[in-house]
């Protein structure tokens, strides 16, 4: 008799355990694995970026612009979309090169780098 109690109550348990879930799922979240870079200068003009060897020809965006009032728009226009990480960038003017660093960028991070 102590035996069917045991076994009906390990029974029980064991059922209430495993009769719980719907199915396994998984959840995951937290910030998009992107990240930008962006140059300011005094005043708007066009270069030539060089991230990781890939050239890109976008315009500075104009200092005051980006921090008073800015345009969203322009703004994302003029960002260069990059993986999270380090990066080899320079940038050239008609003057010739202006920006030559090893950079990091974080994820969900746009750089701004002033010329």
């Amino acid at each position: 008799m102590k035996h069917l109690v045991r076994i009906i109550i390990i029974s029980v348990f064991v059922g209430f355990l495993t009769s719980c879930g719907v199915g396994s799922y998984t959840v995951s979240s937290g910030k998009a694995d992107k990240a930008g870079i962006c140059f300011v200068a005094p005043k708007k003009y066009d270069i030539r970026v060089e991230v990781d060897g890939k050239t890109y020809d976008i315009q500075t965006i104009k200092h005051k612009t980006y921090h008073r009032n800015r345009n969203i728009r322009k703004t994302a226009l003029m960002t260069i979309s990059v993986s999270p990480g380090k990066h080899t960038v320079k940038a050239w003017s008609d003057n010739g090169e202006i920006y030559s660093r090893t950079i990091f960028v974080s994820t969900d991070e746009t750089k701004i780098i002033e010329l």
